[in-house]
């Protein structure tokens, strides 16, 4: 098997389906499909059973997995290296952080990244989901975990705060609820469970048993936009909430506090492009 067969097995087995994998690898369905079958007649073996819920791999494709992870982590370790001696300030620069991190200050960064290095192209995917460095989904990203893996560094940006909000409307509607009641005959918006699974027992430390749940969003923009729209009371970073005059802050001395970490690979510490989104992004923090 070689790289360029197994990096399509890859995205075959992670996808579930031949169009995830053409959409992840950026190539057309026909010639996923078609590698695919190429790659089972040259072993010889099912990698996979086609299944109602999408391609499920066999025990051949199991064992086959293994080996072409590491084919993976070789191919991916080989274009860090070598990215970390580009002193290019031109070329692709990956960067990964939440839809709220990057309209307040990501996309500030950028800016002055692309004034100052206008060949460099920005790659910016928002999400909550965690972008892996090491299979080099993303250069730079900007989070609110501290990585663990010790191929990976990271750099405190920013202690936040969030805080409990309501618009003037809903208040006026429901009145300000009493601490200790379980936030008993109130909406809330929360995340979802797989966003934040905390957000299904507490805001702020109080329970929410007795609350009713309005919305469950998945982003932190859609966060703000429902309790904007007066659907609930939500947990709110504070720096955002207090510029919005609409939103009334509930029980300010209740507060929860999450970091901000700027996190690289250590291959590419040194790649000029990559160490200049990284100023840039120190840059921004700094001055807000």
């Amino acid at each position: 098997m070689d790289w360029d067969n197994a990096r399509i097995f890859l995205a075959i087995y992670r996808a579930g389906t031949l169009r995830g994998a053409a959409a992840t690898l950026d190539i057309d369905q026909a010639t996923v499909g078609r590698r695919l079958a190429a790659m089972e007649k040259a072993l010889n073996a099912k990698l996979f059973l086609r299944t109602p819920g999408g391609y499920v791999a066999t025990p051949a494709g199991e064992l086959a997995i293994g080996a072409a992870e590491q084919m993976e982590a070789a191919a991916n370790r080989l274009q860090r290296e070598m990215q970390g001696i580009d002193n290019r300030l031109s070329g692709a620069i990956r960067v990964a952080t939440s839809d709220t991190m990057a309209a307040h200050f990501v996309i500030d960064a950028m800016r002055r990244l692309h004034e100052r290095h206008p060949d460099i192209r920005i790659v910016l995917s928002a999400s909550t989901q965690l972008s892996s460095l090491t299979r080099r989904e993303a250069d730079l990203a900007i989070r609110t975990v501290r990585p663990a893996d010790p191929d990976l560094i990271s750099r405190h940006l920013v202690r936040r705060t969030l805080g409990l909000y309501a618009t003037r409307g809903y208040l006026e509607r429901h009145g300000m609820p009493a601490p200790g009641t379980a936030l008993h005959g109130h909406d809330i918006v929360i995340y979802q469970a797989s966003v934040a699974p905390r957000h299904g027992d507490k805001l702020c430390g109080e329970s929410v048993a007795k609350a009713r749940v309005a919305m469950e969003v998945n982003t932190g923009l859609m966060l703000h936009e429902a309790v904007k729209a007066g659907l609930g009371i939500g947990e709110l970073a504070t720096h955002m909430a207090d510029q919005m005059p609409e939103l009334v802050r509930i029980w300010p001395e209740r507060e929860q506090h999450y970091d901000v970490y700027l996190v690289m690979h250590t291959d590419l510490n040194r790649t000029a492009r990559v160490r200049a989104a990284a100023d840039a992004i120190l840059e921004s923090f700094s001055s807000q």
